[in-house]
């Protein structure tokens, strides 16, 4: 099974201008998350897809490997289907480029879904992992996700879910790690799909797959994410990396 991880870095961002391009312990945000998906040692091949030569020659800087994609794309799977088109893959990794601290034991347990015997009946597979953080909760910058009882994601967003009606109730919240596990077939189909109204209005790319009737497995993990939103999160992430 050839594995590789694509991992797209668009300069823009809304939130935080050129957030990948931020200093994180001495090198780009983008360079720390390429050399922590490429220390798994778990691919084949790792590639930062971008549109921007700042973040290209970060990567290059570093003996990275860079594919070049200046079109216009709605999200990060979108970018990295068309430039999967050309690559000898049988599983493809999404990472987020402002996971820096991507953990191998998280990607190779999205890897192992592929290799059990339901495999076949599995197309896309991501993360989640438990919130310990009451105020994460009601946080719209992370993503909750609601699975039925095969781990099956039943839907995403950025509001709490589930709702808790009765006082007295309790409920687990899972937070969706921005990591996706495709087959090579189903990502370069993705951009195919029609935007439904729900991840327009979510911002959340993994609610097409859902609002087309196609399922993804979701695989918790113990190990929680920190991505890079906010001017909040940058000043996080390098506190927890002056520890490292």
């Amino acid at each position: 099974m050839i594995s590789m991880a694509l991992i797209p870095a668009r300069y823009a961002s809304t939130r935080l201008p050129a957030k990948l391009m931020l200093d994180l312990g001495g090198a780009p945000v983008i360079v720390r998350t390429y050399q922590a998906v490429l220390a798994t040692g778990l691919f084949d091949e790792v590639y930062v897809v971008t549109d921007h030569s700042d973040i290209a020659q970060s990567i290059e800087s570093v003996g990275g490997k860079v594919l070049i994609s200046t079109q216009s794309y709605d999200c990060g799977s979108d970018r990295i289907a068309a430039a999967a088109a050309s690559l000898e893959a049988d599983i493809i990794l999404n990472v987020q480029g402002d996971e820096p601290f991507i953990d191998r034991e998280s990607l190779a347990a999205l890897l192992d879904v592929f290799r059990k015997d339901t495999a076949s009946q599995i197309d896309v597979a991501s993360l989640m992992f438990v919130i310990d953080q009451p105020q994460d909760i009601n946080n719209p910058n992370h993503v909750k996700v609601i699975v039925d009882q095969y781990n099956q994601a039943l839907y995403f967003s950025r509001a709490p879910i589930p709702y808790v009606r009765e006082a007295d109730d309790r409920a687990v919240y899972y937070q969706h790690k921005g990591v996706y596990a495709f087959r090579k077939s189903a990502l370069c189909a993705f951009p195919t799909l029609p935007m439904g109204p729900l991840e327009k209005a979510e911002k959340i790319e993994a609610i097409r797959f859902l609002e087309s009737g196609r399922k993804i497995k979701m695989v918790e993990t113990k190990i929680s994410s920190i991505g890079i939103d906010t001017q909040q999160d940058i000043e996080k992430a390098r506190a927890l990396w002056a520890l490292t």
